[in-house]
C-alpha cells in the first residue's frame, strides 16, 4: 500500500493555487482538464516530497454560472507540513494577506485556513524555536 494523495474541493481555483502554492510554496506536480466531467484536477506537493501530494479538485460552474456549495468542509481535519522556520514561513502568509489563526507563540506550532476553510498546521521541523515577537504575544483569530 501507498499513500497517494489528499483530495480537497475547491471554490475558485486562483484563490486556491495561491494560497497553496504562492503562500503555502507547494509545486505544482500535474494539471488536467477533463471537459467531459467539467472539473480541473492539480496536484501539488511540498518541494522535493512529490510522494504526498494535495488533489484540488475544481468543479467548473453549470451552464448558468452557478457552482457547487460544498458544507463540512472541515470534517475531515487538517493538513499538516513540517518547515525549517516557522517564523518565516509564517510571515510569509502574512506577506501574502493570509490571516494566521494561530499564531507559533510557542515557536513550534501555527494554523491557517484556505480559502476553502481548510485548516493548513505548520510544525517546525526539529526542535521548537525560541519564542519571538511579534508571535509570542499575538492572539488566536477564528476558529482552526
Amino acid at each position: 500500500m501507498k499513500y497517494l494523495h489528499t483530495m480537497v474541493r475547491v471554490h475558485d481555483l486562483d484563490a486556491s493555487m495561491k494560497f497553496y502554492r504562492d503562500a503555502l510554496g507547494l509545486v505544482e506536480v500535474k494539471r488536467s482538464e477533463h471537459e467531459a466531467g467539467r472539473f480541473t484536477l492539480v496536484y501539488l506537493a511540498a518541494p522535493g516530497d512529490e510522494d504526498a501530494q494535495v488533489e484540488l479538485t475544481y468543479n467548473w460552474p453549470d451552464a448558468d454560472g452557478n457552482a457547487e456549495v460544498y458544507t463540512g468542509g472541515r470534517n475531515f481535519g487538517h493538513l499538516a507540513y513540517a518547515v525549517d522556520d516557522i517564523y518565516a514561513a509564517c510571515q510569509k502568509f502574512v506577506d501574502h494577506g493570509v490571516l494566521i489563526n494561530r499564531p507559533p507563540r510557542d515557536g513550534r506550532m501555527a494554523f491557517v485556513r484556505s480559502p476553502d476553510g481548510i485548516s493548513i498546521e505548520l510544525l517546525q521541523r526539529g526542535p521548537a524555536l525560541a519564542p519571538a515577537e511579534p508571535w509570542a504575544s499575538m492572539p488566536n483569530t477564528g476558529s482552526w
